[in-house]
């Protein structure tokens, strides 16, 4: 089953939630216009704006609040794409040039400065200051995300909490914050609220420890970029620290880091090893016990189609392998 058969009966929502992203970042500036546009029409599976309107389905569920939210939110997940891709130096997203790539960093940076901007604009309809505080917060957030990611880039020193503190910054509490904001705007209650962050949080966490899985296990074709792409930029991912446990490992990654004019050919042996030496397995393992609280943070909600939907989206993520 795909992904949006889980949530079809959203579907005319998100429609209209589409329609007004598209709105949002228009320009008068046909460079800013082009480079916004891109990336959105490339595609993507728009999850976050449906975790908004999941949350807000155990409320109070007004549409023109949900948009708002869910547009303000998934245009900062665009931005941070954008930006990114500056820092990992990527010629390609989705199957498609990047922004940097087809201009130059500059127009990349200021394009996801733009983005963010059109963001914190559009939630000015919502007249709830903690909607407004959970924004910020969580735009911080990434923030420091980012700058981790810049400063943790080839440290084969660096463990497993780093990492995990890095992906709950750069993706897990992008997601934690649509089911929070979803359920503000819908005025759900404060316990209903704080179960639909810590399964936004927890589902966040798996999703992102699969796609470093995925990085080394799906093909080129399925991921739009080269297979063990993030190695390949320096950064070091779940699978990679469970095999810097292998000290000669460690050593030939270190080797490869330290070469100069180095191509994604010299990272094959280590790719490979990473691969077959039980780090993938060891990665899964850890996705679903986030998996698992996930679904005991449900437990504490009534039961609903959303509740059922949000089920259906965590079994999803926890079988992804593509």
């Amino acid at each position: 089953m795909k992904l949006a058969m889980i949530y079809s009966f959203l579907k005319q929502d998100l429609a209209t939630i589409e329609k007004a992203v598209n709105e949002t970042i228009q320009s008068d500036n046909p460079v800013l216009r082009e480079a916004s546009s891109q990336l959105l029409n490339a595609g993507g599976k728009r999850i976050r704006p449906v975790f908004v309107l999941l949350a807000g389905k155990f409320g109070n569920y007004q549409l023109d609040q949900m948009k708002a939210v869910a547009v303000s939110l998934e245009l900062i997940h665009t931005a941070s794409l954008v930006h990114d891709d500056v820092i990992d130096e990527a010629e390609m997203r989705r199957g498609e040039p990047t922004i940097k790539s087809k201009w130059d960093n500059r127009i990349a940076m200021y394009t996801g400065d733009y983005l963010f901007a059109r963001s914190l604009e559009n939630l000015t309809t919502i007249n709830n200051t903690r909607a407004h505080q959970v924004l910020a917060e969580t735009m911080v957030e990434l923030c420091l995300g980012e700058i981790e990611q810049i400063k943790d880039k080839y440290n084969l020193e660096q463990n497993v909490r780093q990492y995990l503190r890095r992906i709950k910054r750069k993706t897990a509490i992008l997601i934690a914050a649509s089911c929070r904001m979803g359920a503000i705007a819908a005025n759900v209650s404060e316990e209903e609220e704080k179960a639909l962050y810590s399964y936004g949080y927890y589902v966040g966490m798996s999703y992102q420890i699969i796609d470093d899985i995925l990085d080394f296990t799906a093909s080129e074709k399925e991921l739009g970029k080269p297979s063990g792409s993030d190695l390949i930029q320096g950064n070091i991912t779940l699978p990679v620290l469970y095999s810097l446990e292998d000290s000669d490992l460690k050593s030939d990654l270190m080797s490869v880091f330290l070469k100069e004019n180095k191509t994604p050919n010299d990272f094959e042996d280590v790719i490979t090893k990473i691969k077959t030496n039980g780090s993938i397995e060891r990665s899964f393992e850890l996705s679903d016990r986030y998996l698992k609280k996930a679904y005991e943070a449900l437990d504490q909600l009534p039961q609903n189609r959303a509740k059922q939907t949000l089920k259906g989206i965590a079994k999803y993520i926890g079988k992804r392998r593509a």
